[in-house]
């Protein structure tokens, strides 16, 4: 292979990774002391070949080495001084901690929230909006418990669940937990560190009208929607002001009971959906705001869906570099890092561009030598104005 060191600038991927603070995975690393007994491959080479692999969409160890391997002359720029084996990476993946990526991309939310929060061109329905939602990956191996009957033939696939909150001013994860996919979604909602004031919206998936208790005494305001089979008395029916759209049906105060008949008081709300010809009920435990704004504040809740789409489109997660759980969520880790990477990069263009064309633009040029911010302001350029032979570090505030 091709050895030589003779490169001027900085590839794609140097620029990308110039947005990780070494200093700050090494205080991680030793947080979680995950480069004790390690000689070579440290946490930083660990997480910039996962990048790597993952923005590359690599499907397998060997592909990971063999591509690495065709770029040993330019591996300098990743910061590694060899490029890892696979037998190295597989043994990482097993014995070094998820958590430690999971701080990591945590320590890269607190750096660029503010940013990723000023650069938003729409605003939430309400302000301290978070929403709560799920996505099942599907796993070839039993790793983990799937969900649903077993089938008559053949042997059930096993299954991940991302039980994931986003700020609705940042649309990136501001916590996420995994479990099995057999877990129900409603345990998520005790993890939940809400703030007196705060809104959260999510599907009817998480129906627990013990913790909507719980919040309403805290003063913490939810909006979902009611299940077909609720039970439920209408207690009082609030007039609806002229003002509010005509597509609202009812508002009135309700009386639900659990399994066990314990009653609680909630807010139901009856909307007309035009375009789908259905009726939509939604509850909340707010009754200061208009009916029609419980029902923009439900609309918010499709923002958690986009994401779930962009991270599974942009970052397949079919393929996983091992077979076991730590490998599996530290791969997830690496994607959601990357995902949040990305905004901050699409944002930052100066030009629009929609999130798929972008990173397939960085995919295919990982190790091109050209200025990624010149190229996405001006597709168009010629090849001397965008070469990075004059780059230096890239800073988020660069102009």
């Amino acid at each position: 292979m091709n050895k030589s060191k003779n490169f001027s600038g900085q590839p794609i991927i140097k620029q990308v990774l110039n947005f990780l603070d070494a200093k700050d995975i090494y205080r991680t690393a030793k947080k979680h002391n995950s480069d004790r007994y390690t000689k070579k491959f440290t946490t930083h080479e660990h997480l910039v070949t996962m990048i790597f692999a993952v923005i590359s969409g690599c499907s397998s160890l060997r592909e990971v080495s063999s591509i690495m391997l065709a770029c040993e002359g330019k591996i300098n720029h990743l910061g590694l001084a060899d490029f890892p084996k696979r037998s190295t990476l597989s043994d990482a993946n097993k014995r070094r901690s998820s958590e430690v990526f999971a701080d990591i991309y945590a320590g890269l939310y607190k750096r660029y929230r503010r940013f990723l929060s000023d650069s938003r061109t729409r605003e939430p329905a309400i302000k301290n909006l978070k929403i709560v939602d799920s996505s099942t990956i599907t796993l070839f191996s039993d790793i983990l418990k799937g969900v649903g009957r077993n089938p008559l033939n053949g042997k059930k696939k096993g299954g991940i669940k991302m039980h994931t909150m986003i700020n609705a001013m940042e649309d990136v994860p501001c916590l996420i937990k995994f479990s099995s996919a057999a877990t129900h979604d409603h345990l998520f909602l005790k993890e939940l560190d809400l703030k007196r004031g705060s809104y959260i919206v999510f599907d009817k998936g998480y129906i627990d009208y013990q913790q909507y208790q719980k919040w309403t005494l805290d003063e913490i305001y939810f909006v979902t929607r009611q299940k077909s089979n609720a039970r439920y008395t209408s207690l009082e029916e609030f007039d609806i002001p002229d003002n509010v759209d005509d597509a609202v049906l009812k508002d009135e105060k309700i009386t639900l009971a659990d399994k066990d008949d314990n009653e609680f008081y909630l807010r139901r709300i009856a909307f007309w959906h035009q375009e789908k010809r259905k009726v939509y009920e939604f509850i909340t435990n707010n009754y200061e705001l208009e009916a029609d704004k419980i029902t923009d504040i439900y609309k918010n809740r499709w923002q958690i869906e986009t994401m779930f789409k962009r991270l599974k489109q942009n970052f397949p997660l079919k393929y996983f570099l091992g077979d076991n759980q730590n490998a599996i969520e530290i791969q997830i880790w690496v994607s959601l890092i990357i995902q949040l990477i990305m905004l901050v990069i699409q944002r930052k263009a100066q030009r629009r561009w929609a999130y798929s064309n972008m990173m397939s633009v960085i995919r295919y040029h990982l190790m091109t030598y050209i200025d990624l911010f010149k190229f996405l302001r001006d597709p168009d350029s010629k090849w001397e104005e965008i070469t990075t032979k004059n780059i230096g570090q890239l800073s988020l505030f660069d102009p």
